[in-house]
């Protein structure tokens, strides 16, 4: 059939994450760090996608496609949102006791500040003892790799959420809403690397932000791929 439906220019596309965060559908997803129509058939051609790409790569075309498939977009969506078979350890939500958790090196004292798992965004429960009165911090994955000092700077008396908005898949803001309107969430510290992909974590935690229609003291942290604060 031939129906209104995006086009993503891979040239203009600078590999932020932006549209597929936004696309509820799940129609987008990053390939070789380019946004791709994944499924012609998730794509329901409202284009919730087009003003969250700040690069204007993605647009409507009328052309020949499979008909948006509402059934297989709800089913899609229950799947990924059904907890995981088993019940895997490393998804079991805990608190962590630092006061004997430290680590001796040769030369000084070497604490981890991690207080809770799991950390990854997609893993983290929407509900846990540990969110009410935290800091949140909200941070990309290369951003401890890349700044030595992460844990004594950055997770220290915080509760740590990591993602990368480039490799996974869906959009975080839905569940980053959920944590910010339904706990006693006192701050949000969004730390992300200076290249343009983060942008989408960024983008993520400033809409989950706004649409838990809280008032919350809130600061992005930009570090350099060379492991500096650039700001």
């Amino acid at each position: 059939m031939k129906r209104k439906i995006i086009r993503i220019d891979g040239e203009k596309c600078s590999g932020c994450g932006a549209c597929a965060e936004a696309c509820h559908e799940g129609a987008i997803g990053m390939v070789d760090g380019k946004a791709k129509l994944l499924r012609e058939d998730y794509c329901d051609g409202l284009g919730d996608c087009l003003p969250a790409c700040p690069t204007g790569a993605i647009t409507f075309e009328e052309r020949e496609a499979p008909a948006y498939d509402e059934a297989a977009v709800a089913k899609a969506k229950q799947q990924k949102s059904a907890p995981l078979p088993c019940g895997c350890p490393g998804t079991q939500s805990k608190a962590i006791n630092r006061e004997n958790a430290s680590v001796k090196g040769e030369c000084a004292d070497v604490s981890g500040q991690l207080r809770q798992w799991p950390v990854q965004i997609k893993l983290v429960p929407v509900n846990a003892p540990y969110f009410e009165g935290a800091n949140l911090l909200i941070a990309a994955d290369c951003t401890a790799y890349a700044y030595g000092n992460f844990h004594n700077e950055f997770i220290r008396n915080r509760i740590t959420l990591v993602g990368c908005p480039k490799l996974d898949e869906g959009d975080y803001s839905e569940k980053l809403t959920q944590i910010i309107a339904n706990n006693d969430i006192k701050s949000v510290t969004i730390v992300r690397m200076e290249v343009p992909c983060c942008g989408g974590i960024e983008n993520a935690a400033k809409r989950a932000l706004q649409a838990s229609g809280k008032f919350i003291p809130w600061q992005v942290v930009v570090i350099s791929t060379d492991g500096r604060i650039l700001y």
